[in-house]
């Protein structure tokens, strides 16, 4: 996610001069032209008070945040015009066995945390298990359910080990799964699966300084003000492939407003010239940069992206019929407007859960309307369910990231014209995920979702956001949906070895997700970034749709 989500003003003609003078290649080409050497600060704006650097409560992409400071059993190798791959990187890639229940892996010679202790398949072992306490919930937790045991086990502070992993030695470890599940080597590249030394962290606020395995550590942690990494002399760069590890110190610079970091990297000024932002590029961002030629190099873009949705609270609007009545009440140009400026930068417009580059994708449409929505088939609905006067003083929760407070403005206005009237109500991006993810009893009705699926697997777009064991806790099921036969026919998927029909399956759940209505795709995104003109090697590959924080460097 990243799980990261992913998450106004009508600028049509910033929108035509990028999209004439393409913008995404001659960023590129400023790239390719400035080489990345070793040294130097790399400075990323954001606009979050905190940084998570605990695995356990991560769901930070191999490529972005967490991968600075630790490394996990596989990864990915991201590189452009390349399809990303599973990688070794603490670990071989897993050698299956018992039918692809079984999955055993290897560490690397020589493998040292930051304070010089040896990484061990323990320690291992000992953060995945971690994982399962509750007071570290919120990470990813597509490993939880699918090892033996692991549905009544609650951590290893209670005195337990998970049996069901295994290390027969330092350098060996063994899964034992439930079933069998031939994505499991992608599963081993999401945080859970980064080490941390047995015995520790157990302190709540261990993710402010925790003993690192990748090329950085924590140097210095001020919530909201900023987050300093300095390098990690025991990390062995012979050993990894996936992190360049060029700059000296990487700093966070946090509690960052949108309109200033936009400001800040256009002017590329000072220190700005060595900084990217970490949020979306936004049209008023965008429309700066009609008249600086300079900015519009800097500006990459992704050729694919995250679903972006509006999430219905199923608890709160239990019925199928009303939720489908906002599937034709939504104006989706609209939206695509408030989130880049025009269609073509916002992305396409969406009606399937599975995203586009996806293998075994299918196209179609079970709600078929024009973008801009069909107001009288809303109204409709509406009254077949017995709400003739439509609904009233609807909770509309976002977080004041990423734009998402313009984007639900522009669907606040579409949904009163189908008699659905809402309340906005703004969070900062710690509270609105308090009140959302983590929240057991959440009182919204609706919601903005964005996802980046956390391995290219329809897998990764279907399970996390529909799962009933997604459900609060640090879950993406934002829309709180439950419903029993979906979850037999996720596991019937995830248990499929043949892709081919593994692909088929996953279609046959997207069409029944999208029949109970519990979300309405909006677009399929793409995701604008500017980087300050010393940031060489910045560049977002065809998956995931982000730049790759870990090979980013600073020119000379």
């Amino acid at each position: 996610m990243s799980k990261q989500v992913r998450k106004l003003v009508p600028i049509a003609a910033a929108v035509a001069l990028l999209a004439g003078c393409g913008a995404n290649d001659q960023g590129a080409a400023q790239n390719a032209a400035a080489k990345a050497e070793q040294g130097g600060t790399l400075r990323i704006l954001s606009e979050g008070q905190t940084v998570n650097y605990d695995p356990a409560k991560s769901s930070s992409l191999p490529i972005t945040s967490l991968g600075y400071v630790h490394r996990r059993l596989t990864g990915w190798l991201n590189a452009e015009g390349e399809q990303v791959e599973v990688v070794p990187d603490l670990a071989d890639t897993g050698t299956a066995s018992d039918g692809g229940k079984t999955w055993t892996f290897t560490l690397k010679e020589g493998l040292k945390f930051s304070d010089g202790s040896p990484i061990r398949a323990q320690d291992v072992k000992w953060g995945v298990e971690r994982t399962y306490a509750p007071a570290f919930s919120g990470g990813l937790g597509y490993h939880k359910q699918l090892l033996v045991g692991g549905a009544d086990y609650r951590g290893p502070f209670e005195g337990k080990r998970l049996d069901s992993i295994q290390t027969p030695d330092d350098k060996t470890i063994v899964f034992h799964l439930t079933r069998p599940y031939g994505d499991w080597p992608w599963i081993t590249s999401t945080p859970a699966f980064a080490p941390v030394p047995e015995g520790k962290g157990a302190e709540p606020d261990y993710g402010e300084h925790p003993v690192a395995s990748g090329p950085y550590q924590i140097a210095s942690y001020q919530r909201g003000v900023q987050v300093r990494l300095t390098r990690n002399a025991n990390w062995d760069k012979g050993s990894d492939q996936i992190r360049g590890g060029l700059p000296d110190e990487v700093v966070f610079q946090l509690g960052q407003e949108a309109s200033v970091v936009s400001q800040r990297l256009v002017a590329d000024s000072g220190d700005d010239r060595t900084a990217f932002g970490s949020s979306f590029a936004s049209p008023a961002q965008l429309a700066q940069l009609q008249g600086n030629a300079s900015a519009k190099q800097r500006l990459v873009t992704s050729r694919t992206g995250a679903l972006a949705y509006l999430a219905i609270n199923t608890e709160k609007l239990t019925d199928p019929k009303v939720r489908q009545a906002f599937q034709y009440a939504v104006d989706k140009t609209s939206f695509q407007i408030a989130s880049a400026g025009s269609a073509q930068l916002a992305g396409d417009v969406a009606t399937t859960l599975i995203t586009q580059g996806i293998a075994g994708r299918e196209q179609f449409d079970l709600y078929p309307t024009q973008p801009a929505g069909d107001v009288d088939k809303a109204k409709q609905l509406l009254t077949e369910a017995g709400l003739p006067n439509g609904l009233d003083n609807l909770d509309f929760v976002v977080s004041k990231s990423n734009d998402a407070p313009a984007k639900a403005q522009a669907l606040q206005a579409a949904l009163a014209r189908a008699n659905i009237r809402t309340n906005i109500r703004v969070l900062d991006p710690d509270a609105y995920t308090a009140e959302t993810s983590q929240a057991a009893n959440p009182t919204y009705d609706l919601t903005l979702g964005s996802w980046q699926p956390d391995f290219p697997s329809a897998n990764a777009n279907i399970q996390p956001l529909f799962a009933s064991s997604e459900v609060g806790g640090g879950g993406y099921n934002l829309s709180r949906y439950r419903n029993p036969e979906v979850d037999r026919l996720i596991e019937a998927a995830q248990s499929e070895v043949d892709p081919v029909a593994a692909g088929k399956k996953w279609v046959e759940l997207d069409r029944r997700i999208l029949a109970d209505s519990p979300v309405v795709p909006l677009i399929y995104t793409r995701n604008s970034f500017l980087r300050g003109s010393k940031v060489a090697n910045f560049y977002i590959a065809d998956f995931p749709a982000y730049p790759n924080y870990l090979q980013a460097g600073i020119a000379k």
